[in-house]
C-alpha cells in the first residue's frame, strides 16, 4: 500500500509539474505573440504616420508651386495686360472701329483667361479676402449654373491658410463634379466651429452615385487626398436618385486616430 501511495503521489507530482511547465510555456508564448503583435502595430502606425507626412509634404509642395505660378500670372501677366488695355484705350486709332473693337475684345478675353488660370492654380486672394468671402465669390460665379447656398454658423474663426485652401479646393471640386455629372439643381454648404473640431457638410439633391463604382475617379481622389492632408475624418452618404452628402470633421489640434473615415 505504501508503495502504491508513493507511486500515486509521484504521479500527481509529475502531472502537477508538467501542468506548471506547460502553463509557463503557454504564458511565455502568449506574451511573445502579444509583444510581436504590439511591435507590428507600432511599426504599422509609424508607417501610416510616415505616409501621411509624405502626402502632406507632397501636397504642400504642390500648393507652393501652384501659388508661385498663380501669383506670377495674377500679379505680372495680369497687370501687364491691364496696363496694355489702358494704353489701347488712350490710343488714338482714327481708323477702323471694327479692328479697335476686336483688339479690345481680345484684350478682355486675355485678362479673363489669365485671371481664370491664376484662380484654378491657386486661390491667390483667399488669404487677404478671407475664406468665407472667397467661397461666396465662387458661389456667385457659379450662380448661373446651379443654386448654391452656404451657411456659416456664428463663431467661425480664421484657420491656418493651408486648411482654408484645402477646404476651398474641396468645395470647388465637389461643386464642379455636381455640375458635370449630376442632375442636381441645388447645393448646400454648412460650416460649424466646435471647441475641438470644425465640421463641414456639403449636400446636393442630384442623382447620387455608388461610391464603389466611382471611388477611383479623379474627383473623388482629389477630394479625399485633400481631406487626408488635413488629417481630417470624412464620410460619404449617397443614395441613388436622392443626392449626395459629404461630411468632413477637421480636428483643431490636427490630431485624429489613424483613420480618415467616419463610422
Amino acid at each position: 500500500m505504501k508503495e502504491v501511495t508513493l507511486n500515486i503521489s509521484l504521479l500527481v507530482l509529475i502531472i502537477v509539474t508538467i501542468t506548471v511547465i506547460v502553463s509557463f510555456i503557454l504564458l511565455a508564448y502568449r506574451s511573445f505573440i502579444s509583444r510581436i503583435i504590439k511591435e507590428k502595430n507600432v511599426q504599422h502606425e509609424a508607417e501610416v504616420l510616415h505616409q501621411k507626412k509624405l502626402v502632406l509634404e507632397n501636397i504642400k509642395a504642390q500648393e507652393e508651386e501652384r501659388k508661385r505660378i498663380a501669383v506670377m500670372i495674377h500679379d505680372d501677366i495680369g497687370n501687364r495686360l491691364n496696363i496694355l488695355s489702358l494704353w489701347m484705350n488712350n490710343l488714338d486709332t482714327k481708323g477702323d472701329e471694327i479692328i479697335k473693337k476686336n483688339i479690345y475684345s481680345q484684350m478682355a478675353s486675355l485678362i479673363d483667361a489669365a485671371r481664370s488660370i491664376s484662380h484654378s492654380l491657386y486661390p491667390v486672394n483667399l488669404e487677404s479676402v478671407g475664406f468665407v468671402l472667397y467661397v461666396e465669390e465662387l458661389i456667385a460665379n457659379l450662380s448661373h449654373k446651379i443654386n448654391i447656398s452656404m451657411q456659416v454658423m456664428p463663431g467661425y474663426g480664421k484657420k491656418d491658410i493651408f486648411v482654408e485652401v484645402q477646404l476651398y479646393r474641396i468645395i470647388q471640386e465637389f461643386t464642379t463634379n455636381v455640375i458635370k455629372h449630376s442632375t442636381a439643381s441645388d447645393i448646400w454648404i454648412y460650416i460649424k466651429d466646435y471647441p475641438q473640431n470644425m465640421s463641414v457638410i456639403i449636400t446636393d439633391n442630384g442623382q447620387g452615385f455608388d461610391y464603389n463604382l466611382v471611388k477611383k475617379g479623379m474627383g473623388i481622389k482629389n477630394i479625399e487626398s485633400r481631406i487626408k492632408s488635413m488629417n481630417a475624418a470624412h464620410k460619404w452618404k449617397s443614395t441613388l436618385n436622392k443626392g449626395t452628402r459629404l461630411i468632413i470633421i477637421i480636428p483643431k489640434n490636427n490630431e485624429f486616430p489613424n483613420q480618415n473615415s467616419l463610422n
